[in-house]
């Protein structure tokens, strides 16, 4: 179940990571050598030079500035971007002429050795990359932290397996580090901070990197044509009900065109898609015990949602993840779409999508029910981290913070990449949101946003959990039998993790905050 992990990250389709994401638009040559030799501090260049050349010009692809007629005015707060507040010559004079190791998929070598470069120059730190194969990240790196003798420093990877990677003491504490370098945790969005960020009340251990969420989007000229006028984000599709009826008319209307797409696949995929829709339904997955608890009447009811929008769905939607759901929806396949933040972000792109100006991303439906919450779902994700064996762990920390600073993220969501921004200055910035069109609902639904906890063996639930849902999608059990299945499952996996146990990491409320940040918050509008 838990082979091959990194394949199944829907990031790793695009083969994009921090490093590689950045260098979208930058012209330098990358030579053979994927380690630059190291300089001495009275070797570098002015810190101010290097900050100018990190810009909408230079890092931008030239197609996508010319296309949405874009300035080099900042697609972040130069006063909230880490880079260009920390202070350059004071991380020199602690770190130059040191080393750090970064561990990174193989496939993604040369686009980061090139998107360091600036790094190394403002630091005096010399990156060395540890290539990994893309299809055993998370196998080769177990094994490295159980060696106790990791060949990296740092490492980014799905968040979902946080807990896997901290409970058994295998990352470094960032709390002193990021206070010391004032990392702006506070521009964060919490439902990231929190889950990407902390491991329950044991402190900071990762940097959101890749901050997702799942949403609704929607074809103009179909919904349009059905409804008769144009659409509202908040009003048009209010509940889940209404797209269970919208989506089957739009189902009605052109031949090759469905009339909803979502992932029902087996593992994860089903995992996330019911997750979304029941965290709406309010669905909690534990209670404060952590028993498992989803297998109730509002888990059912989004179980008998997906079942009645996968009639107006794609053929074959039970073996749909998101590569097959994203080539549908940017190749006009699709009516609407239950999918990432990213799935509006590339529909605007002419080089990747063939509805162009055809789509617009609404507000999460509700579900229409007394337990119903506004509930938009923060879903897969990742996070970037340090070893606890790291040889240059403040280091280490330095280039992640840099990797994830509020303009290169910005930057990554302009070259519409699949690498998304957390951070509150950049999605509520007005020259970004020109060209992210789901940017302005994506903001304000993170005030709202649900999350599963980052607990130890959440993954390999959460795989349990999808097989039984695609069970149930394709017909051999029912909707209520592949939730009990799926519970059982989880309280055996946690047992096996020490819950229901003295070995227990933390109590449930060391992560209750996080599941559901828009508890006791008034609508949006």
């Amino acid at each position: 179940m838990l082979r091959n992990k990194s394949n199944v990250t829907r990031r790793s389709f695009l083969k994009s990571t921090a490093a590689a994401g950045v260098t979208a638009g930058v012209s330098a040559s990358v030579g053979t050598s994927l380690v630059a030799p190291a300089l001495a501090q009275s070797d570098l260049p002015n810190p101010a030079d290097v900050l100018a050349d990190i810009s909408v010009e230079k890092y931008v692809r030239a197609d996508y500035r010319e296309l949405y007629g874009m300035s080099d005015a900042p697609l972040w707060d130069p006063d909230k971007d880490w880079i260009r507040t920390v202070d350059w010559e004071a991380v020199r004079s602690d770190q130059a002429g040191k080393t750090v190791r970064f561990a990174i998929g193989a496939a993604d070598q040369e686009s980061a050795a090139e998107g360091l470069v600036p790094f190394e120059k403002l630091s005096g730190i010399q990156v060395e990359l540890v290539p990994i194969p893309d299809d055993s990240f998370y196998d080769k790196a177990i094994a490295e932290f159980i060696s106790g003798n990791a060949s990296f420093d740092a490492l980014q990877f799905f968040s979902p397996w946080l807990g896997d990677f901290a409970a058994p003491g295998f990352l470094a504490r960032l709390d002193d580090y990021a206070e010391k370098w004032a990392l702006p945790l506070d521009d964060f969005y919490d439902t990231y901070r929190l889950n990407y960020g902390y491991f329950g009340d044991q402190g900071l251990y990762g940097i959101p990197f890749d901050c997702d969420i799942q949403m609704v989007h929607l074809r103009k000229s179909y919904t349009e044509q059905v409804l008769g006028g144009e659409i509202d984000k908040w009003n048009t599709v209010p509940t889940y009900d209404e797209l269970i009826r919208l989506s089957g008319e739009m189902n009605a209307l052109e031949p090759g065109v469905a009339g909803v797409g979502l992932m029902a696949g087996r593992g994860f995929w089903s995992t996330y898609t019911w997750e979304h829709i029941a965290a709406q339904y309010g669905m909690d997955l534990f209670d404060t015990d952590w028993n498992p608890i989803f297998n109730n009447d509002a888990g059912v009811r989004a179980m008998e949602v997906i079942l009645a929008l996968q009639k107006n769905a794609a053929p074959g939607i039970a073996g749909w993840g998101w590569p097959e759901n994203r080539a549908a929806w940017l190749g006009g396949q699709l009516a609407s779409n239950i999918s990432w933040q990213d799935s509006g972000t590339q529909a605007m792109r002419p080089d990747q999508s063939q509805i162009v100006g055809d789509f617009v991303t609404i507000y999460e439906p509700r579900a229409g029910t007394d337990s119903a919450r506004f509930a938009p779902p923060n879903i897969a994700g990742s996070t970037s981290c340090v070893a606890s064996t790291s040889q240059n762990p403040e280091g280490a920390f330095l280039m992640l913070a840099f990797l994830t600073t509020s303009s290169i993220m910005a930057m990554n969501e302009a070259n519409a990449n699949g690498v998304a921004p957390g951070y509150k200055s950049v999605l509520g910035n007005e020259h970004l949101r020109i060209v992210s069109q789901p940017a302005e609902v994506w903001a304000e639904s993170l005030n709202y946003a649900w999350c599963a906890p980052r607990i130890p063996g959440m993954f390999e639930m959460e795989q349990a959990l999808g097989n039984e849902i695609n069970r149930a999608v394709v017909g051999q059990i029912s909707a209520k039998e592949a939730l009990d299945n799926g519970a059982a499952a989880w309280r055996s996996i946690m047992e096996k993790n020490g819950f229901f146990s003295s070995r227990e990491p933390f109590p449930y409320s060391a992560v209750e905050a996080g599941v559901w940040v828009g508890k006791g918050k008034p609508l949006p509008g």
